[in-house]
């Protein structure tokens, strides 16, 4: 009984950890529908490491040395570093892609493998739990024609996640693979 107390729990608090929320069947109006997003993974050029600079509010895509492309980000709605479910933080550290997934409410959406060993282990210091579900995600639907990306772009809006233009995440959707190193600095 207890064990069934404790995976209640670390369910409900797994579904309330990040932006990552499972794909709707029913689509609303005003939702992004499935023939806006194509979850394949054509990759137009690959990327050797993806960089995430909090404090420049940039990512930046590595080709080996060269930078190949970078774009500007938002950030979630309180800095510093992510130590546990809830807390409205980026994380920082160093992580790989996991997932690429379309969304009905965020476009497209490419999962990151928080928590890593590090994230746990202090996490689980501090008594707390740390968390999943941290992504890249593109813009919310009542954005989806770009003309609100000043006003996203200069606002920390996420819960966690970071946010690219939708236009900048499908350049970014076409270059990313999973498996692909992202760092996340302060």
């Amino acid at each position: 009984m207890r064990y069934f107390y404790f995976l209640m729990t670390f369910i409900v608090l797994l579904s309330f950890s990040g932006c990552w929320e499972d794909e709707k069947l029913v689509y609303k109006k005003g939702r992004y529908k499935r023939s806006q997003c194509h979850n394949h993974d054509s990759i137009n050029y690959t990327i050797d490491k993806i960089v995430v600079d909090k404090s420049q509010r940039k990512m930046y895509l590595y080709d080996g040395l060269l930078i190949r492309d970078s774009f500007r980000i938002s950030l979630s709605r309180k800095k510093g570093k992510k130590l546990k479910v809830g807390d409205l933080r980026v994380p920082e550290g160093k992580y790989r892609i996991t997932q690429r997934r379309c969304h009905s409410k965020y476009y497209k959406m490419i999962r990151i493998s928080y928590p890593n060993q590090d994230d746990r282990r202090v996490a689980s210091k501090a008594g707390v739990f740390a968390g999943s579900g941290i992504t890249i995600h593109a813009q919310p639907f009542w954005n989806g024609n770009g003309k609100g990306n000043n006003y996203t772009l200069s606002k920390d809006w996420t819960k966690g996640c970071i946010a690219l233009t939708n236009k900048d995440m499908d350049t970014f959707w076409n270059s990313v693979a999973r498996g692909t190193p992202i760092e996340i600095k302060p």
